[in-house]
This record gives structure tokens, sequence and C-alpha cells, in this order.
């Protein structure tokens, strides 16, 4: 197993080399061209389950070495706790609970073949292409299906990867009865077949659009593995995939096959660091590495309770780490607090600008990660149909709503959430459930029935 270091360990080596600092961007050595973008997104990995966020079992040297060679974030956020309401929000820089499909929770398996995002509404990928970038979204989509909301509708020039919310590593297809398989692999709007393990596949394919950029026209990769969401299959398990039902196999995994899906995925960003470093492009690329939600059965999310489907932190709260040479120190560290409808905005400001007319919910934190300005204290807002749940961070402080229970908790002082405030603070919790009424008001509400109501009854049954 490889060697990996602790949170602890990290912030104590960097300090010791003078590096660390919550405002260590470097303010020399800007290069004169667009960066490119690599956004790499994990798909349910749990905060720790990174080393350098705690990971007490599984070797992850190349994530572990984008926090060292960049700025790893203590404070990153998802914007849902399920994967394509987050991915809305990703797309567009804003709360996803302002279109129809962000009120999917996630896109299901009877949702109509049409839902997806506004045709009109602008995403990262339709305003970079417009600058100049060649964009690319290589892995999983889960925003609606070609040919009406496949990724090359909304800003991408290249697609290779699936369209639905998980697929078996090797049959490459989501499969929930083996009698009927469903959608597999497509390269652009048309359907593909390919040998191998998903996540090398991915690895292989940004590889190969690295390598024909030439480095004449600035790119930006979306990376999304389906790694480590279920099924559980490692890179070695092809019997294990023959003989499944179905691919959603409740009955299925262990904390040995989840660590095998973890290093696999590592090591294959450690493949496509090494192509930039190859190529002699590594220095003006931005590579970014994160999460859709918190872990889910096979997660550490350690020091946080709770997991995938939750809006306690653990359901939340992702790896968040951004390495960038020609602008960032090595070993820096903040506790600014960002989400996933943050990228749009911070990411367009990094390759040159927003157009004016683009709104976001999201903010541009480009000046707080350069050291320009101070950590932003933020008030960010989440819902979550199953077991109606809501929650408001603001400053150190949290509301949370499950069911029938309300609480107030300090996040910062009590990361676990164990402490209940609501009593000795209660003009704080009055303020901040105030607060997530008025913000609720703003969105659409959910409709009468879902297309996920399975999903959400399967998480409700955690309770």
């Amino acid at each position: 197993m490889a060697v990996k270091a602790t949170r602890r360990e990290f912030i104590a080596a960097a300090a010791a080399a003078g590096v660390l600092s919550s405002t260590s961007f470097a303010k020399s050595g800007k290069a004169d061209a667009p960066p490119n973008i690599i956004f790499i997104m994990a798909d349910d990995i749990g905060y720790a389950d990174v080393g350098v966020y705690g990971q007490r079992h599984i070797g992850t040297p190349n994530i572990d070495k984008l926090a060292r060679d960049g700025l790893m974030l203590t404070q990153g956020y998802a914007n849902s706790s399920i994967c394509s309401p987050t991915r809305t929000a990703l797309a567009t820089g804003c709360y996803q609970q302002r279109f129809v499909i962000g009120l999917e929770e996630p896109v299901g398996r009877d949702a109509p073949e049409d839902i997806g995002l506004p045709l009109e509404q602008p995403t990262i990928a339709s305003v970079l292409k417009k600058q100049g970038y060649h964009t690319a979204l290589v892995g999983k989509w889960h925003l609606g299906d070609t040919p009406w909301h496949g990724p090359l509708q909304h800003g991408y020039d290249h697609f290779f990867g699936i369209q639905k919310g998980a697929a078996d590593y090797f049959r490459h297809r989501v499969e929930f009865d083996r009698d009927a398989p469903g959608d597999g692999l497509y390269l652009d709007n048309e359907p593909v077949e390919r040998q191998g393990y998903l996540t090398k596949l991915f690895a292989d394919e940004t590889i190969d659009i690295i390598r024909k950029s030439g480095g004449k026209t600035p790119f930006f990769i979306s990376l999304h593995f389906n790694a480590p969401h279920w099924p559980w299959e490692g890179p070695h398990d092809e019997e294990v995939s023959g003989k499944l039902k179905s691919i959603f196999h409740m009955d299925g995994g262990t904390l040995e096959t989840y660590a095998e899906m973890v290093r696999s995925m590592d090591s294959n960003i450690g493949r496509v660091l090494a192509t930039l470093d190859e190529l002699n492009i590594a220095d003006n690329t931005i590579v970014i590495f994160t999460s859709d939600n918190g872990g889910e059965r096979f997660s550490d999310t350690w020091p946080f309770v709770g997991v995938k489907g939750e809006l306690l932190e653990g359901g939340i709260r992702v790896p968040l780490t951004i390495r960038w040479p020609a602008r960032i120190k090595p070993g820096s560290l903040s506790d600014q607090v960002m989400t996933s409808m943050d990228f749009a905005p911070t990411l367009l400001k990094a390759a040159g600008g927003t157009p004016a007319n683009y709104s976001f919910d999201g903010m541009d934190l480009l000046p707080v990660l350069l050291g320009e300005e101070k950590p932003r204290e933020r008030t960010l807002f989440w819902r979550f149909k199953a077991n109606e749940q809501a929650a408001v961070r603001q400053g150190e402080w949290k509301y949370l709503k499950m069911a029938d229970q309300e609480h107030l908790f300090n996040v910062v002082r009590d990361p676990r959430e164990r402490a209940e405030l609501k009593h000795r603070h209660p003009e704080k919790f009055a303020e901040l459930k105030a607060l997530h009424a008025k913000w609720n008001k703003g969105m659409l509400p959910y409709p009468d029935s879902s297309f996920s109501e399975d999903v959400h009854r399967s998480y409700s049954d955690r309770y």
C-alpha cells in the first residue's frame, strides 16, 4: 500500500517548509495565456477517503500530491447530498432548485427522455467554448439524454462516457435487470463499444484529448469519474461483474473492494497528471479534485457524521484541492467555504472573465484564493426532499432540519454536529430558520410527485 499522509501531517510539513498560508497564491509569474482546466469530480467519495483529509486505510498519493503542490480547502461543500442536483449547480453556477431538472434527486430511470437544463441556459462549458476553449466531458453526465440534453447540447464539443447515474464497470451499462440492459457508453451523440475498466477508459480518453490539443487551444475537460459509486467492482473484479443480476446490489461490496476502486481512480489521475508534465503544460493548467456529494456506505467521512442523501456534514462536505503552478504556491491551505456552484464564476474569472449578462448564485472566489482578499463569510442553503431536510450554513453556524427535528450547531467547533445549541442561542436559530424559509420561497417548489420517489424512500428508510 502506498505511503500516505494525514491531514495533520500535511499541515505540519507545509508549515515547516514555510509555505502554509490561507492566502498563499503566488502574485507573480502569471501566465499570459488562458489556463487549461481539468475539473476532476469523483462520485460518492467521502471527505476522509483521501489521504490528506484523514484517510486511514487507502493510499491516494496522486490526489495528495495535488493538495501538496497546490491549495487544499478544508471547507469544501457539494450543492446537494446526491449526484445530479450538484451537477446542475456545477454546470450553471446557480442553485439547482431554479431548474426543473434540479428538483430530480437524482434524475431517475423513469424521468422523461427530454428532461434537462433549458437549452438557452448558459453553462460553464458553453461560455468557455465561446471564449475559445475546446470543451470536453469525459465520464458521468447524468443531466439528461442525447440528443435532447446530452453534453453536446449544453456547451461541450466532445463527450465520452455514460449518460445515466451509474454503470457496470466492465459491461458499461446501467442494468437494474440483466434481462433488460440499459444505456451504455456514448461517443458524442452515438452509442459506442469499448473494452476495459471504466475508470481507466475515462483516463485514457482524457489523456488522448490532452495530447490532441497540441498546446495551441486551451482546453476545459470535465473528467467526471463514476468511481467509487456502486456497483462495487475493483479493476480485477470482472468475474464479479459477470455474476451481478443488478448493478444496484445492496448485498455487495466490501471495504477492500471500495479501497481498490479509490486506488484505481487515484492511479489514473496520476496518469493524467504525468501527461501534463510530459507535454510541459502543467504550469498553466488548473487541476481541481472534488466530489459530487458526501460518501456512501463504505466511505470514511470522519470527523463528520452523515452520508450521501443526508444534509449532515458527512453528506455534503467534500474534499477540494486546486493546483495551478503558475499561480498557486505549494502547500497552500484555506478555510474558505466553497461549494459546487462557485466553480463556474471562479473558473470563468480565471479564464479571462465572465460575460456581463451571465448571473450566478455562486460566488467568484478567485480574489480570495489569490490572496487579494480575506476569506468571505457565506450564507449557503440546502434542501433535500427525502425526509424533508433543510440546512443553512452561515459563518460558524448551521441550521439543520431532518424530518420533524430541527437543530442548531457550531460546525467549526463541533464538526460532528452533536452539541445542540438551539436552546442556548434561540435568536440565531430563529434567524437561520427564517432565512431558509425566505430562500426557499424563491426556488421552484417540489412537484406533487417525483420521478425519483423510489430514491427518496430508500434514503428515508435510514431514519
